[in-house]
């Protein structure tokens, strides 16, 4: 018998719907300061998340996904501080041709999937661009402009979701089995893992110099949002926008300039230098937070709606980009 069972044996059935929301707004906060403390590893905070999600309803739908979308944009800022700024011109600038080819590459495969799996463009497009991007950002972004539906959307992310949770505590297991060096893993993760916020979770386990690699290596491919997202709003047209489909610009990730302004700063200020070990570890507890609220978007309904048609195109995917970018890696040292 559940908690709630028994306390519907024991009060009446209104006094435990009022108790109902409070103690799930108990649960989840008292969670979520657990997840501030050293004793939680981002994937615990992940599965932490999950676990209140499919346990109970979350009483902080909306509010956690606003929150975790801007506290992920900050602490991706405070690494900037730690970072010098050569370090992130050689991750980005010299990983821009491999970028180039493996976001081509991924989305044509995906356009390839869609077709053989008889997938809805917009949904195939949705989960090819949240492969081969930077997971729900991009997948947002380009659902803005080719008019993605709910339905469309939901499927979109909760594959992404289920992928991108998986590959945060695969990579690390894989990495050291491999024997990969910290800027061979940082560069793997920040490519072949969907959203920023496990690419730095994963990454932060393997070491610092990785976190550093890996950060600077998918935030440099996050940038790529806008022309994929433009390319997209002119291969689909606003003819083939379905009524009542979401509209909007091109979400441009401005926070990727602050992080560069922080690599700046680091690299030439002496006091933010000096400061930035602080900032470093500040960015951390709050990505184990981001986590953890990432966890707790997650709901039954969300992976009900994920079909075996989108998973197979999202798990396909993923394994040649993983497969692929791994061997080019190891190939050039």
């Amino acid at each position: 018998m559940t908690e709630m069972a028994r306390l519907e044996a024991l009060l009446p059935v209104d006094e435990v719907r009022g108790i109902a929301p409070l103690l799930r707004k108990s649960a989840s906060i008292l969670a979520a300061l657990l997840c501030l403390t050293p004793w939680v590893t981002p994937p615990i905070a992940l599965a932490i998340g999950v676990v209140l999600a499919l346990t109970m309803e979350n009483p902080f739908g909306k509010e956690g996904r606003m929150i975790s979308k801007l506290l992920l944009q900050g602490c991706v800022v405070l690494l900037g501080f730690g970072m010098d700024l050569g370090t992130v011109l050689r991750a980005g600038v010299g990983g821009l041709m491999f970028a180039a080819g493996t976001i081509f590459t991924t989305l044509s495969l995906g356009w390839a999937l869609g077709r053989l799996l008889k997938i809805a463009p917009r949904t195939s497009m949705l989960i090819s661009a949240g492969t081969a991007i930077c997971g729900g950002s991009a997948i947002a972004a380009v659902g803005s402009v080719i008019g993605g539906v709910d339905a469309e959307m939901t499927v979109a992310l909760g594959t992404v979701f289920i992928l991108n949770a998986v590959a945060l505590y695969l990579f690390p297991v894989l990495g050291h089995a491999l024997h990969l060096s910290q800027t061979q893993f940082g560069t793997w993760a920040g490519v072949a893992i969907h959203d920023v916020s496990s690419v730095v979770g994963a990454a932060a386990r393997y070491g610092l110099p990785a976190l550093q690699v890996a950060t600077a290596v998918k935030l440099s491919r996050a940038l790529w949002i806008v022309p994929v997202s433009l390319g997209a709003a002119v291969a689909f047209g606003s003819a083939n926008k379905p009524t009542g489909a979401a509209r909007g610009r091109v979400q441009v990730p401005w926070f990727i300039g602050l992080f560069l302004m922080a690599s700046v700063l680091r690299s030439f200020s002496p006091a933010v230098a000096r400061a930035a070990p602080a900032l470093t570890h500040l960015a951390t507890i709050g990505l184990t937070l981001t986590l953890f609220l990432i966890g707790t978007s997650l709901s039954r309904a969300m992976l009900r709606s994920v079909g075996w048609r989108p998973m197979a195109q999202g798990v396909l995917l993923w394994l040649f980009i993983s497969t692929m970018s791994l061997l080019i890696i190891l190939h050039i040292g």
